[in-house]
């Protein structure tokens, strides 16, 4: 019993310190988490299939789509994220640059909070031929430690 309990005890800290990298080799999307626990990581398109490629279309979409969050510090049984997006071209400057899509969030259920989704639309002033860096992060307004931020480069066509 006495090893059981400690058994227990050293999966809960585990969780509750979740952190890793995860790199998927077909698009080059590295995603990087702490304090959060994350199933899974996807590009997909507008019409929401895999991405093979990190070239786009001018005047297409692509998202980042973040599946299986867990761990938010909840607050009246509600999670608090945060979402920024970013978009720079090769030389640093900003193309999108939104500090926290959910600004104005009253707070989701654990499992609305689950899915997050962040969309580029790929048009003006982006440039065929120009490749691209988009980050996304999404963190816990509720603790400031947890986040979990995706990177990836994208060549527009």
């Amino acid at each position: 019993m006495k090893y059981s309990l400690f058994f227990i005890v050293c999966l809960l800290l585990v969780a509750a310190c979740s952190q890793g990298v995860k790199k998927d080799l077909t698009t080059g999307l590295t995603t990087s988490y702490n304090g959060f626990a994350i199933e899974e990581v996807l590009l997909v398109d507008s019409a929401d299939q895999n991405l093979k490629t990190m070239q786009v279309p001018l005047a297409s979409r692509f998202s980042v789509v973040l599946q299986g969050i867990t761990n938010y510090q909840l607050k009246d049984d509600k999670a608090f994220p945060g979402l920024s997006m970013s978009v720079t071209d090769s030389k640093g400057n900003a193309i999108i640059n939104e500090a926290d899509l959910f600004a104005s969030s009253e707070g989701y259920s654990a499992k609305d909070a689950s899915v997050l989704r962040a969309t580029v639309t790929v048009g003006s002033p982006m440039q065929s031929g120009q490749t691209y860096h988009c980050k996304v992060r999404v963190f816990d307004k509720q603790k400031a430690d947890s986040e979990i931020v995706c990177e990836v480069d994208f060549t527009v066509q």
